[in-house]
């Protein structure tokens, strides 16, 4: 990783991607001095590579890093519930099935590329502004859901920056476990907003497909 000085050219190839994430858009990070999997609304990225990183940014979603300390292997999701609906509509089990299928698709991810004990995983949390007017608190919303899985999941959460009124970008560097988050309090443009608006309106006309199988 680089120490401040600009790294303009990538020593090397693009990592090629684990099965399964084959999609994801990577560039090469002349700041980091790493190559980086930048992942959307409603991804999830895993990676056995020492020089690699995952980033995103968020309004009012929420991400959870999440990596094998013996292995190194580990990722980084990006999720959103979507809102609750009146009688008739959406109930919270249901939009809870969001977070719940964005967290063992990651765990499930690492785990069967290592070790399969969720309590020796480790856990960093991000996200959840309040930068959406759509009614309820969205943000709050997915903070509350991620702390009580990790709760009620035995998971190890080392560390967490969740909540204010504004977005952030987070870089996550599975094999160190270190997770550094820019605050942009400064937004110039409405991309994060649109982009996290338009992925919510998605949400509330897609169902999510069977259940996810945790390893035990």
């Amino acid at each position: 990783m680089s120490n401040g000085a600009r790294i303009p050219q990538p020593p090397g190839p693009i990592p090629k991607s684990l099965s399964g994430f084959e999609s994801i858009d990577k560039y090469w990070d002349g700041i980091q001095g790493t190559y980086a999997a930048k992942i959307l609304p409603g991804e999830f990225y895993v990676t056995a590579h020492l020089e690699e990183m995952v980033v995103t940014v968020l309004g009012s979603c929420v991400s959870a890093c999440i990596r094998d300390p013996e292995t190194g292997i580990g990722g980084m999701n990006h999720f959103m519930l979507p809102q609750e609906k009146n009688a008739g509509g959406r109930t919270a089990g249901n939009a809870e099935r969001y977070g719940l299928h964005a967290m063992e698709s990651l765990i499930n991810a690492i785990a069967s590329r290592g070790n399969k004990d969720r309590g020796a995983l480790e856990v960093k949390l991000s996200g959840g502004g309040k930068v959406l007017k759509m009614g309820l608190d969205i943000g709050q919303q997915n903070i509350d859901f991620v702390r009580e899985y990790a709760l009620d999941e035995g998971l190890d959460v080392k560390a967490e920056d969740l909540g204010g009124n504004y977005p952030r970008k987070v870089y996550y560097f599975p094999a160190t476990g270190r997770m550094r988050v820019r605050k942009l309090v400064e937004v110039t443009n409405d991309t994060i907003v649109d982009r996290e608006r338009s992925y919510a309106q998605t949400l509330d006309k897609t169902e999510v497909g069977g259940d996810v199988e945790l390893f035990g």
